[in-house]
């Protein structure tokens, strides 16, 4: 969305609540392939709600994951989420690029609950047909604030902003390379992430709606946590379907179960807005991403409460990857916005 000119060699580097991912691709005869990846912890409460808090910790965390992936290009692309982002579709007279460019500020102004001057603005004409009266503008706001708070995380890193983009975006971008839809293909994408959920719903190629939500994994860690009195880190890998000391299934599914029910609640109410909104389409298809995603029962709660079908995205669908395999085997769902960022260096494609 928002570029800062620089380098082509783009790194995709996902700043999430729990963990920073990064992805490297290269062109090849073949397609494009991963030359490097990997995935770097945070400690809890560094990054709340989206928002980086401890800004020398991130930084810190950077550093190594470029130095134990051995990346090495400092061009880096990441994107935000959350309530400092908006993302619209409005309506407004058919105009030229020229006048669109020199009326959007004023268009914006009307939609956007920030004052103008506070924001980064950017938009795309999503209308083919430009003989009407009314054309369709997809319309993106960030609040400076919110893209410093990150920019200057990646400066402290050593590494130059080339790309600010919005998390439903690059999630969309990583769809769209691996998957090829047909352009009447209506799907949602889900990352659930530690504390953010992003929604978008996605028709072709075509963005139609997303919202971003905050509930994340690190609810079903609270609740497992307080429960079963666990340390974060048991209660983080019995999420995951780990075995941890002597809890038994029937003890954690219960709990697991209930903050699901909360989740599947908030993408109901998502989609239930969307079709009010929307009439006429209709979903086919949920695609699952993000670290949370392979939490036991939550694919499952979701065909039954939709009756769709469900699966988990594979960044690497049409990506060859060698090294860093065991990285992508295990962490492909957590990799996908990271991926759909680093394909920002090949916008030819």
């Amino acid at each position: 969305m928002f570029g800062f000119g620089g380098s082509k060699a783009i790194v995709g580097l996902d700043i999430g609540s729990s963990s920073i991912k990064a992805v490297e691709l290269k062109r090849t005869r073949a397609g494009l392939e991963l030359s490097h990846v990997g995935i770097e912890p945070l400690a809890n409460d560094v990054v709340v709600d989206s928002m980086i808090m401890d800004s020398p910790s991130v930084a810190t965390a950077i550093s190594k994951l470029f130095a134990d992936s051995a990346i090495k290009s400092k061009a880096v692309a990441t994107s935000v989420s959350g309530h400092s982002v908006i993302v619209k579709r409005i309506s407004v007279p058919t105009m030229t690029e020229e006048e669109l460019a020199q009326t959007i500020n004023n268009e914006a102004a009307q939609h956007i609950p920030f004052d103008i001057a506070d924001v980064n603005l950017d938009y795309q004409v999503l209308s083919e047909d430009l003989t009407g009266p009314q054309m369709d503008v997809l319309l993106v706001a960030v609040k400076k604030d919110k893209i410093l708070n990150y920019t200057n995380v990646l400066s402290m890193s050593g590494k130059a902003p080339a790309v600010v983009d919005v998390d439903v975006f690059a999630l969309q971008n990583c769809y769209e390379y691996n998957y090829d839809p047909a352009p009447g293909s209506t799907v949602a994408l889900l990352n659930l992430g530690a504390s953010v959920m992003n929604i978008n719903i996605v028709k072709g190629n075509t963005w139609l709606f997303s919202r971003d939500v905050s509930v994340g994994g690190h609810q079903y860690t609270d609740a497992l946590q307080k429960e079963l009195d666990l340390s974060f880190d048991d209660a983080e890998s019995l999420k995951l379907g780990e075995k941890v000391g002597t809890v038994s299934e029937d003890a954690k599914l219960p709990i697991l179960q209930q903050v699901t029910e909360i989740i599947v609640l908030e993408i109901q109410k998502t989609f239930d807005f969307f079709r009010a909104t929307a009439a006429g389409e209709h979903l086919e298809r949920i695609y699952l991403a993000g670290g949370s995603a392979k939490v036991p029962g939550l694919m499952e709660a979701l065909r039954q409460e939709f009756s769709l079908p469900v699966e988990i995205l594979n960044p690497f669908a049409r990506i060859e990857y060698t090294g860093g395999s065991e990285i992508v085997q295990n962490n492909a769902g957590q990799l996908a916005v990271a991926v759909g960022l680093a394909l920002r260096s090949f916008e030819d494609l």
